[in-house]
């Protein structure tokens, strides 16, 4: 049998960050063949991931990065089953990964596609791969449940906590993109269903806006003015749908969101919310 030395069991565990034990394990079995050592340690990984295949992942990361001149921005949801790994360098390292490639890069329609691309700091390397030596290293189930990257002009917000991230979407030539990560705040903290009122179901409008027109009318409002006073009142109606552009502005609440826009020459177009495990 090969003799198995303190430094090659050293060298082996600054190969891989796996504990020296595991180390030493794995080049007795391979008879002190490196190689065959770093096959067996990734096997044995994949044997632990393959009994935690059924284990919940509501922990993780959201993260956010934006083109500095507001054009596009990526988000990404990358989930782990524990808050200590969600806090972790190798786990965080491996999120700045996907966020870099994803905003950078060629784009993603989905996480496959995207862990199939370079790592941006792992020359040589997929993003995948770095997953597989991480998730060998921590020996916990990871999963990139989310990816998406859009055009601007565009805000973005992410919690303190990093479970809940916003990208919100606008139209215009506005100079003050501060507004637009405000706006993105605001949908953090509000949650409205919907950008326009267009957006909510067709029926439940209607038959809004026929319970108003009957109201207007048999309070003897004059016909001429019922559909005014109609409108103004479904603005109200909209507020409680969640309609982001109709909310008061939480940052100003004299002012819709869509007034907090116009003022600094944007309007409305979409938004993006997550929460982690949703």
């Amino acid at each position: 049998m090969a003799e198995i030395t303190a430094a090659a069991v050293k060298q082996l565990r600054e190969m891989t960050d796996l504990p020296m034990m595991d180390c030493k394990k794995a080049l007795t079995e391979a008879a002190g063949d490196q190689e065959k050592a770093l096959a067996l340690l990734k096997s044995w990984g994949k044997k632990v991931m393959d009994k935690r295949a059924e284990n919940l992942t509501q922990e993780g990361l959201i993260v956010i990065e934006i083109k500095p001149d507001g054009s596009e921005a990526a988000m990404i949801e990358l989930q782990c089953e524990s808050a200590p790994v969600a806090v972790s360098e190798d786990f965080n390292f491996l999120a700045s990964q996907c966020i870099k490639q994803l905003l950078n890069g060629p784009g993603a329609a989905t996480p496959e596609e995207l862990l199939a691309q370079p790592a941006p700091d792992r020359p040589g390397q997929t993003i995948n791969e770095v997953l597989g030596e991480v998730v060998n290293k921590i020996r916990e189930k990871m999963v990139l449940a989310k990816v998406t990257r859009v055009a601007g002009p565009v805000g973005g917000y992410v919690h303190h906590n990093k479970k809940n991230g916003v990208l919100f979407q606008a139209e215009g030539t506005g100079k003050s993109p501060e507004v637009l990560r405000d706006v993105a705040m605001h949908i953090a903290a509000l949650r409205p269903k919907a950008t326009f009122p267009a957006e909510l179901p067709a029926d439940l409008v209607a038959a809004e806006r026929a319970k108003l027109t009957e109201e207007a009318l048999k309070s003897g409002k004059p016909a001429n003015v019922v559909d005014k006073i109609v409108e103004g009142r479904l603005k109200n109606f909209y507020v409680e749908q969640g309609v982001l552009v109709e909310q008061p502005f939480a940052k100003d609440d004299s002012k819709s969101v869509s007034q907090a826009l116009a003022e600094q020459g944007y309007k409305a177009a979409a938004f993006t919310r997550w929460v982690i495990g949703n």
